[in-house]
């Protein structure tokens, strides 16, 4: 954006990125690639910038990478949003600290936008 210039809308992608977002039900995932392939248009790297630059004001933690591993940095904010919505997760465990923390289940929670 350019020093005083306010944008009143989102580019139209972004838009349909987020309402696609927003309706995917709690407990439930798309990863940016279903998104992409739900829109018909774009690839998984043009919905996660979407979702990186304008996804704060949907749910976020619903739209997430196609193995399952929750996004670095976020993965927190976003497990306690998974346990709290029920979503199904795989435990993991290894002796690194980074294996305790679980993965998505995409097999049980992926939704397919019906």
């Amino acid at each position: 954006m350019r020093e005083g210039v306010v944008v009143d809308e989102l580019p139209d992608y972004v838009e349909r990125v987020l309402e696609v977002a927003e309706r995917i039900p709690a407990g439930r995932v798309m990863s940016y690639g279903d998104v992409a392939e739900y829109l018909g248009e774009g690839g998984p790297r043009q919905v996660g910038r979407a979702m990186a630059l304008y996804g704060g004001g949907v749910p976020w933690w619903r739209v997430v990478r196609a193995d399952g591993v929750l996004l670095a940095g976020s993965e927190l904010r976003a497990l306690e949003h998974y346990r709290e919505e029920g979503t199904p997760l795989r435990e993991r465990g290894g002796p690194a600290a980074r294996d305790h923390v679980p993965r998505l289940d995409m097999r049980r929670a992926r939704w397919d936008g019906g």
